[in-house]
């Protein structure tokens, strides 16, 4: 599910001081600026509303436009998108029908679904309504039978029978409450089942429940005309427009609309600066609380509650394919923040909301430009080892040839570049490393440079040299039992396919590759040091697996079957067509995709990442054979190439072409 809620959990969870006095805020001209240089210079955002509720009262600071190429001004009352804020909503009907005695929060999810629908159950304990809100119910972020028909449009076409069908299929992986994973499925399905004990949609449960009585006529799902002619236009990381979401069946995760002046409103009443009769189940919301795993953040019924030396911030982020949104508040100091763009970027706004409620949380900067230089390899052996960054999260540091190699706990390899002799940056995201070392070259520890902190990680051993793997025939028939889907991490899922008399294996975003045994639960890839283990039943049937790597030994629970593979077909184009598509594409700031031609042939080549061909579909549509990426060229009305979209694990990316 492309980026509706990309990085909208805990992605900038990382303030630390205490909370600054009203009396400190930023004058509207300080807070202009801040946008300003957001846009104009960082260009992460065509057009950028805050508004701001405290003592003093409220106010609204704006700069930018409706749409790129647009010269008319946003304001208080212009429309965005706001994501994943919707489950803020979602979350505050159920806390108000709990006060009205039409549900209880323990009440089973089944209670509210038609009699053929079965939830998963597990070890006896089946999931509840506030399960759902707080996500720690077991269900995984998205459902695995997600296909959209246009990935511009993602939840359009999915269905409340392809809902059913999932939960009914689904078996859990862990205990029900006993982790908290963000989940866009749990999300949608409270909605869902709210509206049906209420016996109406969702919209007008919210509109009679939530948005009437708070005075928020623009804070819907269905524009009216009015409202579509106040509307921002959204807009990509490329910053091209994009069309609007329709949530549909999950409207409950991310499906609504709304102004800064509106989410005031709602802000006001949580504030206590407007009573309402929904202050109690406000209140109630907050009572709620259970761990996220992260320090210091425990997630509410909804919201997520920040707290350091007895301070707290209550928050909520969100985003669709072109917009990012951020609310919260400080409920002691009695300040409020809205944060709203018409872009999904990476940096979005959520910074710019923390930094409002808290000046000590810094802003956003561009990033910084990494340049590659040589050094000598015989350093990097000091460096390789296995480096602890929590409890339960390892960094392997592994040495192959003159490339030194980063994997983290659940998280695919990436190659690490020197730009000195301790310190190495990533291209395919904005990090860094570098490497603390003796008297002797030896490194103790390594810090990580990510999202403004610099984490320490000791080292805590070596990584195990590679042995030797030797093949041997098992029956293939062994691998029926083994297909299937495995989830390292949420949005990381290793696909296990049988073809022919061959075991295939696909990591998200990865390239498919065999896996050879040396027995009948043990596997190794001869192309990359990786070993997986099949954990089975009686039955013979895989329930999880282990992948060995790097010194790693991670477990990864069976989520559901394997998924098919669509079959790409080439056919023969114009070589003339070729040449216009030839030239260099930026997806990030430090990654670009280099299309050039060889004869009939045209080849992409990603930053740090070797030249592979892709093949025709279409006149602009190509596919890569090495992994399940394909790439479409989009062309202005000359025929010109002004950018390519790359299609991969869902996500439709935007790589504008450069001079």
């Amino acid at each position: 599910m492309a980026g509706m809620f990309r990085g909208a959990v805990l992605a900038l969870l990382t303030f630390v001081a205490p909370i600054r006095a009203q009396s400190n805020m930023p004058s509207d001209a300080e807070i202009r600026q801040i946008l300003v240089d957001r846009i104009d210079a960082q260009h992460q955002s065509v057009g950028i509303v805050v508004g701001i509720i405290g003592p003093e009262g409220r106010r609204v600071v704006a700069y930018g436009h409706l749409e790129k190429g647009d010269t008319r001004p946003l304001n208080g009352d212009t429309v965005f998108e706001i994501g994943s804020i919707t489950k803020v909503f979602t979350s505050l009907l159920l806390a108000d029908m709990v006060q009205r005695g039409e549900v209880s929060l323990d009440d089973p999810v089944a209670k509210y679904l038609p009699p053929g629908v079965k939830m998963p159950e597990r070890n006896g304990r089946s999931i509840t309504l506030v399960d759902l809100a707080t996500h720690t119910s077991g269900l995984p972020p998205m459902p695995t039978n997600f296909y959209p028909q246009d990935p511009n449009n993602p939840y359009a076409d999915y269905s409340v029978d392809q809902l059913y069908q999932f939960v009914s299929g689904y078996q859990l992986t862990r205990d029900i409450g006993s982790q908290y994973e963000y989940s866009n499925l749990g999300g949608g399905l409270l909605g869902h089942v709210l509206a049906r004990r209420a016996g109406i949609d969702y919209e007008m449960l919210l509109r009679s429940r939530i948005c009437d009585p708070l005075g928020m006529s623009d804070t819907r799902i269905t524009l009216t005309p009015e409202m579509r002619a106040r509307l921002a236009v959204g807009h990509n990381q490329a910053l091209d427009s994009v069309a609007n979401w329709d949530t549909g069946t999950l409207a409950g995760a991310g499906a609504l609309r709304s102004t800064a002046n509106d989410m005031l409103k709602f802000l006001a009443a949580n504030l206590g600066y407007t009573k309402t009769p929904l202050a109690p189940a406000m209140a109630a919301m907050l009572q709620v609380r259970r761990p996220t795993g992260q320090p210091d953040v425990e997630v509410a019924l909804g919201w997520h509650v920040y707290t350091m030396h007895g301070k707290e911030i209550v928050w909520h982020n969100g985003g669709t394919g072109g917009y990012r949104g951020f609310m919260g508040f400080d409920p002691k100091a009695l300040i409020g923040v809205v944060a709203l763009s018409n872009a999904s970027t990476p940096v979005g706004v959520d910074d710019v909301a923390h930094h409002l409620l808290d000046a000590s949380f810094p802003l956003a900067q561009p990033s910084k430009t990494h340049t590659e230089v040589a050094v000598d390899p015989k350093v990097f052996d000091g460096y390789v080892g296995r480096y602890q960054l929590t409890p339960n999260f390892v960094i392997a540091i592994t040495r192959n040839g003159a490339h030194m190699f980063l994997r983290a706990t659940a998280q695919p390899q990436f190659e690490i570049f020197t730009e000195s002799e301790r310190d190495f940056f990533l291209k395919a995201v904005d990090a860094q490393v570098t490497f603390v070392t003796d008297g002797q070259g030896k490194a103790t520890e390594l810090i990580l440079h990510q999202n403004g902190r610099d984490q320490h990680a000791k080292r805590v051993g070596d990584v195990p040299p590679p042995r030797e793997h030797k093949e041997v025939a098992v029956d293939p028939k062994l691998f029926d039992g083994y297909t299937g889907q495995y989830q390292l991490a949420p949005g990381l899922v290793l696909n296990i396919t049988r073809e022919a008399d061959h075991l295939m294996a696909q990591l998200t975003g990865q390239p498919k590759v065999e896996l050879f045994a040396e027995g009948d639960h043990d596997y190794f890839v001869k192309v990359v040091d990786v070993q997986i283990t099949f954990v089975t039943g009686a039955d013979g049937r895989a329930t999880e697996i282990v992948v060995h790597q790097g010194g790693l030994d991670e477990p990864a629970k069976r989520t559901g079957d394997a998924l098919p593979s669509k079959v790409h077909k080439e056919v023969a184009v114009d070589p003339n067509v070729l040449e216009g598509y030839v030239g260099d594409y930026q997806l990030a700031p430090n990654f670009v995709i280099k299309v050039t031609r060889d004869g009939d042939h045209l080849c992409a080549q990603a930053t740090g990442q070797p030249k592979v061909e892709i093949f025709a579909e279409g006149d602009r549509d190509f596919f890569y054979k090495v992994v399940d990426a394909q790439i479409t060229f989009v062309t202005d009305a000359s025929g010109k190439t002004t950018e390519l979209l790359l299609h991969q694990n869902g996500l439709d990316q935007h790589a504008r072409r450069l001079p």
